[in-house]
């Protein structure tokens, strides 16, 4: 084996890494801003976990982050609920960070 097949198994595994992190990163950050916007639509329960799947089914729709903001954003709205796009984003952005620090503090 060449130091050239090293360094390309070695890339290609942090490059599966990164991914695992990336997409349990995503699925925890789905899940909170499921949470978040089911508490603003008042579910409780059976209710809300059937809405934290609906969420995490819709981020399958499409590569990145729009397919779930608009299903958060047209469900509030559908209700009445009045939620900036900037605030969506804002918590999901946080959401993310923190998914991404809990998942890196549980492998220490």
């Amino acid at each position: 084996m060449t130091t050239f097949d090293n360094r390309e198994r070695g890339f290609e595994n942090k490059f599966a890494h990164d991914q695992d992190l990336r997409f349990r990163a995503e699925a925890r950050r789905n899940k909170a801003i499921a949470e978040w916007a089911g508490a603003k639509l008042g579910l409780v329960g059976d209710a809300l976990e059937a809405y934290v799947k609906e969420v995490r089914k819709a981020d399958l729709a499409e590569a990145g982050d729009d397919d779930v903001f608009r299903k958060v954003k047209g469900d509030l709205a559908a209700k009445g609920i009045a939620v900036s796009d900037a605030e969506i984003r804002a918590f999901m952005g946080e959401a993310l960070a923190k998914a991404v620090s809990d998942i890196e503090a549980a492998k220490s």
